[in-house]
């Protein structure tokens, strides 16, 4: 028992082993138990555990600090670290106000937390006020201040004060050029200003890399994004997986396979065995989208682990592609797994069995989220089922479902219904279907080009010059149709 307690104080063993909640929970209870309640040491290993190095327990490191009586300036900075990367960032003001009626004097660890809470928040008025306390204690010298101070006001947008900061910095470090670059591009989408400060950068590292690649893909600008990453490459800097996530997405969006593919064959090419979860899910969401279901599969075989979101991504991806059977064969496999699934995983199921037009599997499924996982259906849950029974021509079950439905159905579902009546003929439901979306919206061409399709279908040319008269007297212009016509990466738009 001596050597328990001599090794909670050095913190040489158990908190090493302090690796989830209930260890952590474990260990406090020994501390009670032990009198180590008081001991200081021990008081800021469980705070930094429950607050930062365990996820998920910052509430539970919030109780622990309310009973501690003279928190020191470490245990108050942990706390306040912990809040401002938590879903709540505003406790770590919260705790900051109470330091200071604590009389507990702030040090240069306290305000870059504080300011990463006000960047989160989005508050340059928050910010302004640390940005006071800041200048009142004397550290607008310190770097690391200073580089918080140029990255909140760069990324909520107050450009002309980042730029202010950064001109008076005496010294421009790596850090602070990345914050001003990634504040241009993240709110205010200029990217030829992001471009002018990059290539002013004498020495550039991976992270000024990521945030030109990363602001090029948020810009939906594909092209620029690989030409930044080849420029990176030139210039010996080697990609990480922050790089490499950009580019997948940037490939995924762009339906560029062919780069996706290089990007894969690298990975493969640099010896590493292992392929992170997160790489793996980027990999299967981009040959997904790109169309090469088989290459997913590949990847998604190939992963040693995986997690909702492997699963999800393969199943949906199955699922769109109109590979219903194999959709609901690879969610049964995540049940036999134990895998629990989420609402997402039900969308790609939905879709599955609307591809494949099974409605008895469909209505399984769906009963099998709510019942067995407690999910409640939200309206893309509610449109699956109305496409499924709309293809199957079931429209009367199909007016049901949404007439019963839990939520105030959308227009996209009205619409499906409308489509179906357009589809297997059905006047009447038709009426019914534009009437409601009529209600919602009133200048959609394309409600009462299906809704005169209908009369048309059947003959009935009265109803269908009646649609078309209700529309000129709306002033609803019939939107004209149009390709896109890619050649030689330019793209043109005829109008048909």
């Amino acid at each position: 028992m001596i050597r328990k307690l001599q090794g909670l104080r050095r913190g040489s063993s158990m908190w090493r082993r302090c690796s989830s909640f209930p260890a952590l929970k474990q260990i406090h209870a020994f501390m009670v138990v032990n009198g180590f309640n008081t001991d200081l040491f021990a008081l800021r290993e469980l705070i930094f555990a429950s607050a930062i190095a365990i996820s998920g327990t910052i509430d539970y490191a919030h109780r622990l600090f309310d009973h501690i009586s003279q928190p020191d300036i470490f245990i108050w900075n942990t706390m306040i670290r912990g809040s401002s990367q938590s879903s709540r960032p505003f406790k770590a003001i919260y705790l900051f106000s109470q330091m200071e009626r604590s009389c507990v004097r702030p040090d240069h660890f306290t305000f870059p937390f504080l300011l990463k809470a006000s960047t989160r928040l989005s508050s340059i008025s928050l910010g302004s006020e640390i940005h006071g306390k800041i200048l009142k204690f004397g550290f607008e010298s310190d770097d690391f201040i200073r580089n918080s101070l140029i990255n909140l006001h760069a990324n909520c947008g107050d450009l002309n004060v980042a730029s202010a900061i950064f001109r008076g910095a005496p010294m421009k470090d790596v850090v602070a050029w990345s914050s001003l670059i990634a504040g241009v591009y993240a709110k205010c989408g200029e990217m030829e200003s992001a471009r002018k400060l990059f290539d002013a950068v004498l020495v550039k590292d991976v992270v000024s890399w990521n945030a030109m690649i990363a602001g090029y893909v948020l810009q939906g600008s594909q092209v620029e994004a690989m030409e930044v990453f080849e420029e990176m490459q030139r210039a010996g800097e080697r990609p990480d997986e922050v790089t490499l996530l950009s580019l997948l997405s940037a490939c995924a969006d762009s339906g560029a396979l062919d780069i996706g593919q290089r990007i894969h064959c690298s990975l493969v090419e640099s010896g590493s065995n292992y392929l992170s979860t997160v790489l793996g899910n980027a990999l299967i969401d981009m040959y997904a989208k790109c169309g090469s279901i088989g290459k997913a599969m590949e990847v998604f075989r190939g992963m040693r682990e995986k997690d909702i979101s492997t699963w999800n991504s393969m199943i949906g991806g199955l699922a769109f592609h109109g590979h219903g059977e194999e959709s609901i064969q690879l969610f049964a496999e995540m049940r036999r797994e134990r895998v629990r699934p989420d609402e997402i995983t039900f969308v790609g199921v939905l879709v599955g069995c609307s591809h494949g037009g099974m409605v008895e599997e469909g209505w399984r499924y769906f009963d099998l989220m709510m019942n067995e996982y407690g999910i409640e259906p939200n309206v893309k849950h509610y449109g699956c089922m109305v496409d499924i029974l709309g293809r199957a021509g079931l429209l009367i079950e199909a007016f049901e479902l949404v007439e019963n439905m839990r939520i105030e159905p959308n227009a996209i579902i009205w619409r499906t219904l409308l489509g179906a009546c357009r589809v297997h003929g059905n006047v009447e439901l038709g009426e019914r279907a534009n009437k409601r979306l009529l209600d919602m919206r009133h200048d959609q061409s394309g409600d009462f080009v299906l809704l005169s399709n209908i009369y048309a279908s059947m003959g009935e040319w009265g109803g269908a010059e009646k649609v078309r008269k209700l529309m000129d007297d709306r002033g609803v212009m019939k939107a004209a149709g149009c390709s896109v016509v890619e050649a030689d990466n330019n793209q043109g738009v005829a109008n048909l």
